[in-house]
C-alpha cells in the first residue's frame, strides 16, 4: 500500500485512536512514525504501530497522558506521565525554542517516557529554528557492558544537529550498538535474517537470526569504547533526568508489565552567540566533501523526502488492520 505522507499519518493515527490514544497524541505519534519511514528508518516506523496500539490497550502506555513542563532556570523538566514520548518531545522543543535565546544553552530533561524513535528528527527540528542541539536517550536493556554477558545498557542512541543557513541541517544520529535494535525488530517482523556481527543470541554466540537476537544482546559499536559511551548516555538520560535505568525499564516491544519509564535529555545551543558559526561550519563540511568517497552524515535521509510518499509492507498491513486501494 503506497500512500502520501498525510494519508499514512491519518491511517496510523486511526489505529492508535482505536486502541485508546487521544486524538492529539495519536497525531503526534503518527507524524513521527511516518517521518521515520520517509527518512529510511523503518525500525522506527510502521513496524512500531501494532506494538504501540497493544501497549495502549493494555495500559502499559497511557494513550491520553498530557506531558507537563516545569522550568527552573535554563532547565525544563518534562514529565511524560507514562504516555508516548513524542508529545513530550514536542513540548520540550517548544520550551527550548523559547528558553535558549535567553540563556545561550538550555536543557530539557524528560522522564517517565517511552520509545522516542529517530533522535535525529527531533534535534533537526531545533536546527531548523537556528539552534544546534544534542540529544541522548536510554532504552530497555539490550547490550552488555564490555566483557560482560548480561544485558545492562540499552542501545542508548545519541543525535546531534546544527543549522546550515540555506542548506538542510547537518544531522548525526547513531546508536551505541552496532545497529539500532529497531532494525533487528523490523527484520524479525519481515522474517528476514540480520547480518553477522549485529547481535549475539541468549548464549552469547553470534547470530543472524533476528528472533534469536531479540532474545540475546546487541554488539556495541566500537567494542569497549561504545560500551563506555553507553554508560555516559545512561547517566545523562536516566540519572540526570530522574528516569528509570535501562535495566529497570520494561520492553518497548510488548504489552506486558509496567510502563518503561525511560528518559531523554536534549541540550540546545544558541549558535548566534558563536562568531561566524555558519561560515565556519560550511568550511568544515566543504573540507570533508573535497575528499573523494566522502559524504555528510545524515544525507541519505533527504532522498525519501523528495517524493513524500511511503509504502507500507504487505506483512504489516494485516497487523495494522489497514484497508484501502493499492495506489502504487
Amino acid at each position: 500500500m503506497t500512500l502520501s505522507r498525510g494519508e499514512a499519518e491519518t491511517k496510523i493515527a486511526a489505529v492508535l485512536e482505536a486502541a485508546g490514544t487521544s486524538r492529539r497524541n495519536a497525531a503526534s505519534v503518527a507524524r513521527a512514525l511516518v517521518a521515520a519511514e520517509i527518512d529510511g528508518q523503518a525500525g522506527h516506523g510502521f513496524s512500531r504501530v501494532a506494538s504501540y496500539a497493544a501497549q495502549v490497550a493494555s495500559g502499559k502506555v497511557i494513550g491520553a497522558a498530557c506531558p507537563v513542563a516545569t522550568r527552573k532556570g535554563a532547565r525544563v523538566d518534562i514529565d511524560t506521565r507514562s504516555g508516548f514520548a513524542f508529545p513530550a518531545i514536542d513540548l520540550a522543543i517548544s520550551e527550548l525554542v523559547d528558553m535558549t535565546p535567553e540563556y545561550g544553552v538550555a536543557m530539557a530533561a524528560i522522564r517517565r517516557s517511552h520509545h522516542c524513535g529517530q533522535l535525529g528528527a527531533h534535534v533537526e527540528r531545533l536546527a531548523d529554528k537556528g539552534f544546534a542541539a544534542l540529544m541522548v536517550a536510554n532504552t530497555p536493556q539490550a547490550m552488555a557492558p564490555w566483557g560482560g554477558s548480561r544485558a545492562l545498557f540499552g542501545t542508548n542512541p545519541i543525535a546531534f544537529a546544527a543549522p546550515r543557513g540555506d542548506d538542510p541541517p547537518l544531522v548525526i544520529d547513531l546508536s551505541l550498538s552496532k545497529v539500532a535494535r529497531g532494525k533487528v525488530m523490523a527484520a524479525s517482523k519481515a522474517g528476514k535474517p540480520i547480518p553477522e556481527g549485529w547481535a549475539l543470541d541468549a548464549d552469547g554466540q553470534p547470530t543472524t537470526d533476528a528472533d534469536a537476537a531479540l532474545k540475546g544482546t546487541m554488539v556495541p559499536a566500537g567494542d569497549a569504547k561504545g560500551a563506555a559511551l553507553a554508560l555516559v548516555v545512561e547517566i545523562l538520560a536516566a540519572l540526570v533526568t530522574g528516569a528509570n535505568r535501562s535495566d529497570e525499564a520494561s520492553s518497548f516491544f510488548d504489552a506486558d508489565g509496567p510502563p518503561p519509564g525511560v528518559g531523554q535529555m536534549i541540550l540546545a545551543f544558541d549558535v548566534s552567540r558563536s562568531p561566524g558559526f555558519a561560515e565556519r561550519l560550511d568550511g568544515l563540511l566543504e573540507a570533508i566533501l573535497e575528499q573523494p568517497g566522502t559524504r555528510l552524515p545524515g544525507a541519505k535521509r533527504l532522498m525519501g523526502r523528495m517524493e513524500e510518499r511511503v509504502t507500507i509492507p504487505g506483512h504489516l498491513i494485516q497487523d495494522l488492520n489497514l484497508t484501502g486501494p493499492n495506489e502504487a
